[in-house]
């Protein structure tokens, strides 16, 4: 998700219908500069080389989502979508219509990861490790970071773990109503693991702030970001 305002001008985009790299291409109606969809650089145009800022969000089921936002407005397509058409290239091992660019494999191609950039470096939290680790205290590109993940939903979130310059640690407490509740351990305040926002303890009301990540496929995450780091899970000693 990005922002749609870009040196003081507020772009509407739609799709190109181009490919790179198995990566959809949008172009933006008021300059008709193309604008690549997994990193929101401006690729051609009067935009080239122009990134779109990004906007934390959640991905998640329309159920969580619910049930975490009971009054949400939906947009009414009138008509809905075709759920069938994409179930074959789920199903599918292979990388996409252009294949891949260049082969990693740390995964298989079509294994998901929970991803994240920062300062021009990309890493990946695979799903597979999120499945068993619901809870990961990390450090990437000089920020700590904790990355927190919902196997009902499949719902990833990560979050910078600085409170008032004290960084914390997390450890898993419980699963709850669909939520994933989490506690530091250096004020032993509880915390909701999908919105970042303390509970019970000293912390109480206080809000972790929100990094921007998205989800992709492990062969579309490594054709575009080469040097991507992948979270491992560490070997008990």
């Amino acid at each position: 998700m990005f922002d749609r305002q870009v040196e003081g001008q507020e772009l509407t985009f739609g799709v190109s219908g181009k490919l790179i790299m198995n990566n959809l291409v949008m172009y933006d109606r008021q300059t008709d500069s193309l604008w690549l969809q997994i990193t929101g650089e401006g690729i051609d145009g009067r935009f080239k080389g122009v990134s779109l800022v990004k906007v934390p969000h959640v991905q998640t089921t329309w159920a969580a989502w619910k049930e975490m936002h009971p009054d949400t407005l939906v947009l009414d397509k009138r008509g809905g979508y075709d759920r069938d058409s994409y179930e074959s290239y789920y199903r599918n091992p292979g990388a996409g219509p252009l294949g891949q660019s260049r082969s990693d494999d740390r995964l298989p191609p079509k294994d998901l990861v929970l991803g994240y950039i920062f300062g021009g470096r990309a890493k990946g939290y695979p799903f597979r490790t999120l499945l068993e680790m619901p809870v990961i205290n990390d450090v990437f590109a000089e920020r700590e970071l904790l990355v927190v993940f919902e196997e009902r939903s499949q719902t990833g979130q990560i979050f910078r773990r600085e409170v008032d310059g004290r960084t914390l640690t997390f450890e898993l407490m419980s699963l709850r109503d669909g939520d994933v509740i989490v506690r530091d351990r250096e004020t032993g305040s509880t915390w909701s693991g999908l919105s970042g926002e303390a509970l019970e303890g000293p912390l109480a009301g206080r809000t972790l702030q929100q990094m921007p990540a998205f989800y992709a496929f492990w062969f579309s995450w490594t054709d575009f970001f080469i040097e991507a780091e992948l979270y491992e899970k560490p070997t008990s000693s």
